[in-house]
Order: C-alpha cells, then structure tokens, then sequence
C-alpha cells in the first residue's frame, strides 16, 4: 500500500516515525513551506517533518497553496493508495478525495467533542480530566468526518499542555499505525460522528478555535481560582497566558505565566499572589516581556513590587 503522509510539527513525526520503522511504504510527503527565522529573516527553517522525511530519503513537497495544478499533478504521480494527515492544514475535496482508500486524520481530542486547531490547550482550559485521539476520515467540514478509532487518555490536575503534548504525541503514533493496519486488512467500520454524539445535544460540543492574543489573556475579574489555574496550565508553554502588570508610576509591561498554585487563603508576605472571589493563586513560573522565563523566585529578587497591579482590559485585580 503506498501512503502519502502530510503533517508540519514535532507532533506529526511521531506518527511518520511509526509507519517507517514499521515498513509502510510512505512515497512522499507534503509540508509547509520552509519558514524565514532568524533576525532578519533570512534563513529558512525546514518543518520538523521535512527534516525527518529528508533523513529517510523519502520526498517531500512543499506547496504554497494546495489546489496548485502542478503540486496536485505530482501529487497523483506518487499514485497513494491512502493519505494520512497529521497536524497539518484543512485540504480541500480535490486532494482528500485523490486515494482510493481515502484520507485519514488524526485529531488530538475524543471526536465529536473539541473540534478545531487547538484541541488540547482548550481541554485543559475547561478543566476536563480526560483527553485522547481519534482517527477520522475527511470530510467536507472541519473534523466531522465518519470515526476509525478513538483512545482515552487522562488528564491530571497539574497537567500542561505540554504533559498531555508528549502523551498523545506517542498514543496517536501508535493510534495512527493501528488505523492502517486495520484499513489495510479492511478490519474497520467506521462510525459517524452524531452516532458517537448519541443523546447529548449538539450545542453541548465544546469548539477548540486557533489561538490568538486576544482569547490568551487572563481575564481575573471572570475567573474563579480553578478556572485561572486551568487556563494558565491550558496555554502552557506555549503560547502562554499573559496578563498585564502596571508598577505604581504607571509604566505597564506584559507578562506571561506558566504555572500557578492554589490557595484557600494568601501566604503572607507573598507578592505574588492574585487575590480571586473564592481564593488565591500564587504565581510560580513567569516571563516578563524582553526578558526569559523565570521561576517567581528569581524574579523576585530584583523585582520592586509594592504598589503593582495586575490589569486587563475594564477591572483590575491587586498582586500582593
């Protein structure tokens, strides 16, 4: 069977990694255009996939838009029988559509339920305490596709998600290797998504939208302790809730945190910590704006404190 793989980050070698070691004749392989880095931008970086994929020897394209004539000319010349998509871009009908054996994905929450680009930040930010992957095949709509299999995963309480990153990083390599297997010995029956979905009502599904500056902000006037915390370790590391510290002369910079703590009541003498209606959260793992992450207590040694506030954009909320 030959299989033509598409995925862009870290996230997706896992996945190619497990058909190569495992034999699967994987023609080619599609990724994004190298991307400028650097101060001026002029050096290309290539995707972690392209940097596997050229290791294997296995080749690679790189199409700027995916409904190019030539790119979907040399895309038929590789005559998949099967493509496989990880971490990647929405493909439109014209390409899904190519392979015999259709185009699988692999969703890094339990479908029907997270459906978007950022699956298991939002998770965590809602404070669910389980997760998983679902293979699907494409459809005409955004993750809705019939399902192939789904595997659960937990999530604990002091959960990033960069933890639940890595975890489902290597279930859904095995969760993928598993899918074309079964779809190779025509051992599968997939399932459409409002089977799955059952009696619970369609406005119940929790969306997992793109990542902006604008939805990354701790607002602390509408979180409760809980809430906070699971949306800081919700957008950690990357891309980090951020909140805006303004010192006693005005001047305001922003600052990313990573990691929190709990508290019923304030530790004293703590300058770090956000008074909340139903608690504290003392701050642990920072970032100010031009500067590297720190631990609190670094940063507290040659912070100057009194007076500051945390704002956003209508209340604020006093630090110490």
């Amino acid at each position: 069977m030959r299989i033509v793989f598409m995925g862009t980050p870290e996230f997706a070698v896992e996945s190619l990694k497990k058909l190569v070691e495992n034999k699967y004749n994987v023609v080619a392989v599609v990724t994004m255009p190298d991307k400028p880095v650097g101060r001026h931008h002029d050096t290309l970086q290539a995707s972690p996939v392209k940097q596997y994929a050229v290791s294997q020897g296995i080749p690679v394209l790189q199409p700027e838009k995916l409904k190019d004539e030539a790119f979907l000319e040399e895309l038929r010349s590789y005559h998949a029988d099967l493509q496989i998509v990880v971490a990647f871009r929405m493909l439109p009908e014209v390409v899904w559509a190519m392979p015999p054996r259709g185009t699988f994905n692999l969703h890094a929450a339990l479908l029907p339920q997270y459906r978007g680009a950022a699956p298991i930040n939002w998770a965590i930010i809602n404070g669910d305490t389980e997760t998983g992957v679902t293979t699907f095949f494409l459809d005409h709509h955004i993750d809705t596709g019939r399902i192939i299999h789904r595997v659960t995963s937990p999530i604990a309480d002091t959960d990033t998600v960069g933890d639940v990153y890595d975890r489902l990083m290597y279930l859904g390599a095995d969760l993928v290797l598993k899918t074309v297997d079964d779809i190779e010995s025509d051992n599968i029956q997939p399932v459409e998504q409002d089977r799955v979905l059952g009696d619970i009502p369609a406005e119940s599904l929790r969306p997992a939208p793109k990542l902006f500056k604008e939805n990354t902000e701790i607002r602390w006037s509408q979180h409760t302790v809980k809430s906070a915390y699971d949306f800081i370790r919700g957008l950690s590391p990357y891309p980090a809730a951020w909140t805006t510290l303004r010192s006693a002369d005005g001047k305001e910079t922003q600052l990313k945190i990573f990691f929190a703590e709990k508290y019923a009541e304030a530790e004293p003498e703590n300058p770090l910590v956000v008074k909340l209606r139903d608690g504290y959260l003392r701050i642990t793992d920072l970032q100010l704006a031009g500067k590297r992450r720190m631990p609190a207590a670094d940063f507290l040694r040659g912070a100057h404190l009194e007076g500051s506030i945390l704002v956003e954009s209508n209340p604020t909320t006093n630090l110490g």
